[in-house]
């Protein structure tokens, strides 16, 4: 029998969200970083809920990213995915692909006792190779610019989100931190 969808944390996440404070750092060929700044929105919906094997349950918010560079507002990070919740396992889970043929599963347990003053924090990681949260990407990502770990921290108190999420990287011929972070204003 199909329950009701229980979003849990993810609930506070629902809506759409606007920011225009974010960084995005990047490597260059030469060895420096890129500092890019971005505006962004995010969209998350309600997925209701689907059943794995008879057994799990997973509650579904889908989302979609488009992220737009501040110096020349052209769009240059476009992301779908999945963000999931295991209500049984207290695992949340974020799955998503980025048109670079890059995807991410990536997960880590919730910790509701870490909430304070309304404050809801999810964190999930993933790393190549990985027996539990994986990154999968085409042949010429692994041979050019292959991502090794994900990491990203969402904490969103009210009507305000503020993440943080670094990928390293091996690109051209060294290993690299990327990241990006923003604050962003839930508005609908």
């Amino acid at each position: 029998m199909k329950r009701d969808p229980d979003y849990g944390p993810l609930a506070v996440l629902i809506g759409t969200w606007e920011g225009d404070k974010g960084m995005d750092i990047a490597p260059e060929e030469d060895g420096s970083n890129e500092e890019n700044p971005y505006y962004e929105t995010i969209t998350f919906s309600e997925g209701g809920n689907l059943t794995n094997a008879k057994v799990q349950t997973l509650n579904v918010v889908s989302y979609h990213q488009v992220v737009t560079r501040k110096s020349t507002d052209e769009v240059f990070h476009d992301e779908v995915g999945y963000w999931l919740w295991d209500a049984d396992r207290k695992t949340i889970i974020r799955s998503f692909t980025i048109p670079r043929a890059v995807a991410v599963v990536a997960g880590g347990i919730y910790d509701e006792s870490k909430e304070v003053d309304g404050e809801v924090t999810l964190a999930v990681a993933a790393e190549m190779g990985s027996d539990s949260w994986d990154i999968a990407q085409a042949p010429y990502m692994k041979e050019m610019a292959k991502t090794t770990s994900f990491e990203s921290k969402f904490v969103i108190k009210g009507d305000t989100m503020h993440f943080y999420e670094k990928s390293m990287l091996e690109i051209y011929g060294k290993t690299f931190e990327h990241t990006d972070e923003n604050e962003l204003r839930k508005v609908k």
